[in-house]
C-alpha cells in the first residue's frame, strides 16, 4: 500500500481482510510502497514516513501477523530500484503507456504534474516489486489484472534475452465489495468522505449520520430504495446480523423505518467491528520502537531474498564482476 494518508474502511474490505486470510495458506510479503507514493505525491513528502508507520499499525490491527508474514518498507530494499532500472533497459515505452490506469490517473489527477519518468515507469517498478521475491501469486481484483499481465510480459521478454531467472506470477483473483464514500462518490481522502480505521466511536457515529441515503425519501413513511443505497451497502459489508439487515431492508422498502434507526444500527455494527482493531492499533502505536523493529527486521529479510535474486539477474545479464 502507498502511504498517502490514513487507511479507511475501503482498504479493510478491499485488501486487509484478504491479506490476513492469505497468511493461513501462503508465505506472504506486504510492503509500504513509499517509492510508489512519490510517483504522484513527490511534491509533498513531509508526512510520508508518519503515514507509513500509521498504516502498518492498521495492518497489524486488522490481523496481519509479523511472525507469519514479512512486513517491510520498499525504500529499505534498494534492490527494487536496481531491478526496475535493469528492466527499463529492455521494456518498450509503449508497453507502459498502454497500461489502463496511466491515462486515467493523468486525467483524474489533473492538478498534479504527472509528466515524469517515475510516473510513466511505475508499472515497471511494480513488476520489480513482484518478481524480485519469486512471487507465485499476487492478490488482485479484476481491474488490476492488466497490471499483472504487464509483469508477466516483462518476465517473458527478459527470459527471451537472458534465459529463465524469474517466476511468472499468477493472479489470485479476489472479490470484494466496492464501498462508496459517505456522500455516495468514490471514497477518497481528497473528498473527505471516508470512515477511517483510526476514527473513534463518536466520529464513526457522526459520519454515519451524514451518510447519503435515498434522496427521494423525504419522510420515514415513504418507501425507499435499498439497492445502491450506501447505508445498506455498508450494512451488507459490516453488519454480521443478517436477520437484522433483512428486516431493515424490508421495512425501508415499505416506508416503515426511518433513516435514524437504520444509521444507528449501522454505526453500532461498525463500532463493534472496529473496537478490537482500535485496541490493537493503540497497543502497536504505544510501542513505536517495536513498530520500527518489525519493519527493520522485515526489510532485512526481504533484502536478503532480493539480493539472491539480483545475483541471478546479474549473472544472466553477464554484468556480474568478480
Amino acid at each position: 500500500m502507498r502511504p498517502t494518508g490514513p487507511l479507511h474502511l475501503g482498504h479493510l474490505v478491499g485488501a486487509l481482510q484478504n491479506w490476513a486470510e492469505l497468511q493461513n495458506e501462503f508465505e506472504c510479503f506486504y510492503f509500504v510502497a513509499d517509492w510508489h507514493a512519490l510517483t504522484s505525491d513527490y511534491a509533498s513528502t513531509s508526512e510520508l514516513t508518519s503515514y507509513a508507520y500509521d498504516n502498518v499499525a492498521d495492518w497489524i490491527a486488522a490481523g496481519l501477523d509479523p511472525d507469519r508474514s514479512t512486513l517491510f518498507v520498499q525504500s529499505m530494499v534498494p534492490e527494487h530500484a536496481e531491478l526496475c532500472l535493469l528492466l527499463s533497459m529492455i521494456v518498450p515505452t509503449p508497453w507502459l503507456e498502454r497500461v489502463p490506469t496511466y491515462k486515467e490517473q493523468i486525467e483524474q489527477l489533473s492538478e498534479k504534474d504527472l509528466s515524469t519518468i517515475g510516473f510513466l515507469g511505475y508499472p515497471l517498478l511494480q513488476a520489480a516489486d513482484i518478481i524480485i521475491y519469486d512471487a507465485g501469486f499476487v492478490p488482485v481484483g479484476e481491474d488490476q489484472v492488466p497490471h499483472l499481465e504487464l509483469t508477466r510480459e516483462v518476465v517473458r521478454r527478459f527470459h527471451n534475452f537472458y534465459g529463465e531467472v524469474f517466476v511468472e506470477p499468477q493472479p489470485l483473483l479476489t472479490h470484494f465489495p466496492r464501498l462508496p464514500g459517505i456522500d455516495n462518490r468514490k471514497m477518497s481522502k481528497s473528498y473527505g468522505n471516508a470512515i477511517n480505521l483510526s476514527d473513534d466511536a463518536a466520529t464513526v457515529k457522526q459520519k454515519v449520520k451524514q451518510m447519503y441515503t435515498d434522496p427521494k425519501r423525504v419522510r420515514a413513511d415513504v418507501p425507499g430504495t435499498v439497492d445502491g443505497n450506501p447505508v445498506f451497502i455498508y450494512h451488507d459489508a459490516f453488519n454480521p446480523d443478517t436477520a437484522e439487515v433483512d428486516d431493515l431492508k424490508a421495512r425501508y422498502r415499505q416506508g416503515k423505518v426511518g433513516d435514524v434507526e437504520v444509521k444507528d444500527k449501522l454505526a453500532r455494527a461498525l463500532n463493534a467491528r472496529l473496537e478490537p482493531m482500535r485496541a490493537r492499533r493503540a497497543d502497536v502505536l504505544a510501542r513505536p520502537e517495536r513498530l520500527r523493529e518489525i519493519l527493520g527486521e522485515g526489510s532485512a529479510k526481504a533484502q536478503r531474498l532480493a539480493r539472491e535474486t539480483m545475483a541471478r539477474v546479474r549473472d544472466a545479464m553477464k554484468i556480474a564482476y568478480r
